[in-house]
């Protein structure tokens, strides 16, 4: 007899409720196609019974004691950190990455429920005594109410983490609405949540697509909303959110460069742009997808191929796998045309994966390291993110060429540099147009206390949705996290800035 699949519960008011959805998703093992859950398209009254819910839980919960809302997130860290390994195994399994990346998601997600506990401090208010003759004027942070969360495949426990703790600490009460295609590590986190003793309303998950999504932009009872995805959800999530008058932050999608300077250590940046852009398949929005080559350092071309070809996709519990596939078979798809159009382009393929195949899983999402020259801005592989294991490799003669390149692209996520010259450093980070900037660094994210920040196409809306100050509205903030090495040595020494 054949195992039952098992089908994916809504979590409302603290219970897991089976849908009444006569629509349903397979969640597909991506290395072998094989159905491990069935998800449901949430109910409109789903839908609504989930707000409602959280929206009852909102008018106590908001009354609870800064103190005891952080012991919450005490607990709740602790049973993370205890669960980590079973977390990474069930997030490795369901969405392919490799044992190693999927303890990295988990882990990067307890380090923003650790940020959580310190929120006593963090949402202290502002006084100014005799601001008119005899009278005082004082700021305080409130909770807004039921916040929205809608997050993608690609790092299904890190990015709720982002969301649900620190909106919940603040006292909001929330609805997450997590990506269809890998909806176990969500409901995971929130049964340990449950474990940590959070009170029944505080979490609500409701699973589905677009129709879901408009409802909750839509709520009355919804003010505000975290969206992280592409730029056309995106897009449209910030214009219908507004449209709405909620408070939206809408991080959307990504082309980051690296900059390599003929003073940068060859040996560091090989190995870095490996791992930068074909890991986790290239499958996250902070990837390095194009190598910007500034003089004589196009000499390292045939090297940096070679880097890559080491570089050997394969299953999760596989100790040898570099990463896994890509999450389906329509953005493997995606990722095969992308490149036949770079071909077709003209550009000069001189690592193709688009054949690889990884024995004993033929029916996997495999893709392997693939890297372009001769490429020009006109050509779809530069103009879009393809979201897969691509290398785009191009070639300047200065350093302003490159910044100039860079500060035309529509994305404005991360970039990075590798240089030893503080100036060049400097000269870098304050000229660039864009949201997180890495010296040394190939992948710039942020920890937890400093901003996660797009510009132009990568992010729309407000960074501070949750209930900042209404001053930090109209600032851009740039976050710079660089390493820097001494006569080709590495420091070990990791400095980050917060420019605002």
């Amino acid at each position: 007899m054949s195992e039952q699949i098992q089908k994916v519960p809504l979590l409302i008011n603290g219970g897991l409720v089976q849908s009444a959805s006569d629509q349903w998703i397979d969640v597909t093992n991506p290395a072998d196609q094989q159905v491990i859950a069935e998800v449901p398209l949430a109910t409109s009254q789903e839908v609504e019974d989930a707000v409602s819910a959280a929206k009852v839980a909102f008018e106590s919960w908001k009354d609870v004691p800064v103190g005891e809302r952080a012991r919450l997130m005490l607990r709740y860290q602790a049973l993370l950190k205890e669960n980590h390994d079973e977390l990474a195994s069930l997030l490795a399994k369901e969405t392919g990455k490799t044992f190693a990346d999927a303890k990295g998601d988990v882990w990067r997600g307890i380090e923003v429920v650790e940020h959580a506990c310190n929120i006593a401090s963090l949402s202290m208010g502002e006084i100014l005594e005799n601001v008119a003759n005899k009278i005082d004027c004082y700021s305080i942070t409130q909770p807004l109410g039921v916040c929205v969360g809608i997050t993608p495949f690609n790092f299904p426990a890190m990015i709720p983490l982002w969301m649900f703790p620190m909106a919940i600490v603040c006292g909001n009460t929330f609805v997450l609405k997590p990506s269809e295609q890998d909806p176990l590590t969500p409901m995971r986190l929130a049964a340990l949540f449950k474990e940590a003793g959070a009170p029944d309303g505080l979490l609500q998950i409701v699973h589905g697509g677009k129709d879901v999504v408009n409802q909750l932009l839509a709520h009355k009872d919804t003010p505000a909303i975290s969206f992280v995805g592409s730029v056309a959800v995106g897009e449209h999530i910030y214009r219908t959110g507004t449209d709405h008058l909620k408070r939206v932050q809408a991080f959307a999608g990504a082309k980051n460069h690296m900059v390599v300077m003929p003073d940068a250590s060859k040996n560091q940046v090989i190995n870095a742009i490996a791992g930068a852009s074909v890991g986790a398949a290239g499958q996250r929005c902070m990837a390095i997808s194009v190598v910007v080559l500034v003089g004589e350092t196009k000499q390292w071309v045939g090297e940096m191929r070679d880097a890559l070809a080491k570089v050997k996709p394969g299953v999760w519990d596989d100790p040898e796998a570099g990463y896994g596939p890509l999450i389906n078979p329509q953005a493997k798809q995606r990722v095969l045309s992308l490149i036949q159009e770079g071909k077709d382009a003209g550009a000069t393929c001189l690592l193709d994966g688009s054949d690889y195949e990884v024995a004993g899983y033929p029916d996997g999402n495999w893709v392997g390291p693939t890297m372009f020259t001769d490429v020009t801005r006109d050509m779809s592989i530069y103009q879009q993110e393809i979201f897969g294991p691509v290398l785009i490799v191009l070639e300047v003669d200065t350093l302003e060429q490159a910044i100039n390149l860079i500060n035309e692209n529509p994305y404005g996520n991360g970039t990075s540099i590798y240089t030893s010259s503080g100036a060049v450093a400097r000269k870098y980070q304050h000229e660039i147009k864009v949201g997180q900037v890495g010296i040394n660094v190939p992948v710039p994210v942020p920890l937890p206390m400093f901003s996660f920040t797009g510009w132009r196409k990568s992010f729309y809306g407000d960074q501070h949705a949750y209930g900042k100050q209404a001053v930090k509205f109209y600032t851009e903030t740039k976050t710079i996290t660089a390493r820097w090495f001494e006569d080709d040595i590495d420091t070990g020494v990791n400095t980050t800035i917060e420019l605002k």
